[in-house]
This record gives C-alpha cells, sequence and structure tokens, in this order.
C-alpha cells in the first residue's frame, strides 16, 4: 500500500464561519468543498486541511504545518489580524507559534531549526542529523 495523500481533519460545529475564518489565516479561499458540510486547502502538493462539520468532535483538534519561517509567517497574519507569538521550544529544534480557532482547534505552525546549519566551510547548508 503507498499513501498518496494526507488530509488533517478538523471538526467544527458551523462550517460557513469556520471557512470564513480559515480563509483568513490561510488568505485564501478553501480550494475544494467535496461537500456542503467540509472544506479543503491543499497546503502543499499532498497534504490538506479538511473542515468538516461535526458538532460532536468539534473543537478538539490539533494539526501542525511546518513552515520554512516562522517570524515571516507572524508578521504576515498580524496584517490580517491574527495574532500569534513566536517562541523556541525547549529543545532548541523548533520555533513554534500557535493560534486557536474559534472552535478550540490549535493549529501550530513549526520551524524546524535543525534543517540549515553552518556548514564547516561557513555556507549554509542542510542538516543531516
Amino acid at each position: 500500500m503507498r499513501i498518496v495523500k494526507v488530509l488533517a481533519a478538523l471538526a467544527v460545529t458551523d462550517i460557513e464561519a469556520a471557512r470564513a475564518w480559515y480563509e483568513q489565516l490561510l488568505g485564501r479561499p478553501a480550494d475544494d468543498v467535496p461537500m456542503a458540510e467540509a472544506a479543503e486547502w491543499h497546503v502543499t502538493e499532498t497534504g490538506s486541511i479538511q473542515l468538516v462539520q461535526s458538532a460532536e468532535r468539534a473543537g478538539n483538534g490539533l494539526v501542525t504545518l511546518s513552515v520554512d519561517d516562522v517570524d515571516e509567517l507572524v508578521a504576515a497574519l498580524a496584517g490580517r489580524d491574527l495574532e500569534l507569538a513566536a517562541a523556541d521550544t525547549e529543545s532548541g529544534m523548533f520555533r513554534i507559534a500557535s493560534i486557536t480557532d474559534p472552535e478550540g482547534n490549535v493549529i501550530t505552525f513549526a520551524e524546524d531549526l535543525r534543517r540549515t546549519c553552518l556548514a564547516s566551510d561557513g555556507s549554509l547548508g542542510v542538516s543531516r542529523r
């Protein structure tokens, strides 16, 4: 079996209100509305965030999205009236910023600080740790 796509589903009680909030967060309308109770944003070629109307499950989701630059993202979201604060994790391996949607789902943006490192020749390279 080969997995070809990952959908991270977040349950919400009000799909229309949630769509509006996620449009603000992601800076664009949903890429797909496969049914009246769902909306999807394709955040990578093989990964999507899916909102699903399900009152009994709403508000308990956690999603982490890997980004290149958390501080740049925080500044961009501030321009859309969404406030996040970036912080390094205790391990020092990640810089993160989290936001909670109106339903209670938590979306965390994480920058992997291990991805780039200073190579012995002084150039920036990808860490192979």
